[in-house]
């Protein structure tokens, strides 16, 4: 299952030091162009979306915005982090994840 591997990517990047995790960690990586894509988990508010979803445009970033079936519990057990916005502030963990992502929801058929 695909979910595995994208908890297993996101704990990598955390140990390396290349996730921004929570609201306030998220809004900085976007304003200072670090984030290569964000993850919403399933649990946020559409607010939360839509405040991120203007502020990427506000500061004309071109980053993936991915609104996933992962829980802030599935985060936090997998990965260690506690929050409903990440940013993936890597290149190469954002490429891995994105095709986890993608093929996650062609299994379940989204």
């Amino acid at each position: 299952m695909n979910k595995e591997k994208i908890f297993s990517m996101l704990g990598l990047a955390r140990r390396a030091g290349r996730l921004a995790y929570g609201h306030d960690a998220v809004k900085q990586s976007v304003i200072k162009k670090r984030a290569c894509m964000l993850i919403f988990c399933s649990d946020v508010s559409p607010r939360l979306v839509r405040d991120f979803e203007y502020t990427v445009q506000k500061q004309n970033a071109n980053i993936p915005l991915f609104k996933t079936s992962l829980t802030m519990e599935e985060i936090y057990f997998y990965a260690g982090c506690r929050a409903g916005v990440i940013a993936v502030e890597d290149e190469n963990f954002s490429n891995k994840i994105i095709s986890l992502l993608i093929q996650e929801e062609n299994a379940n058929g989204n």
